[in-house]
């Protein structure tokens, strides 16, 4: 249940989704996330770094191994998605 809260919070998945692929800053996210207020980042980057799925580095945050994980089963989810998409059309 933890873990579907945390998912559950406004901006959670658009930051996961954002440091998917390599390190950002704070403001390099921000600018991702488009439309993200500083104080609302920062609440969920200490979320999420509580949480053990991101951490800081010299080049910004990045997702670490369990985050890096955890994103692999959105992939399966992503699929799954599309594939539940297609029978509402």
């Amino acid at each position: 249940m933890a873990l579907i809260d945390l998912m559950g919070r406004r901006w959670v998945l658009r930051i996961l989704w954002e440091l998917r692929g390599n390190s950002l800053t704070f403001r390099a996210l921000q600018e991702a996330c488009g439309g993200i207020s500083p104080s609302i980042l920062n609440t969920r980057l200490a979320d999420l770094r509580n949480a053990a799925l991101i951490d800081t580095t010299d080049e910004g945050y990045q997702l670490t191994d369990l985050g890096r994980e955890l994103g692999s089963k959105f992939a399966d989810l992503t699929q799954w998605s599309e594939k539940w998409a297609k029978t509402l059309k």
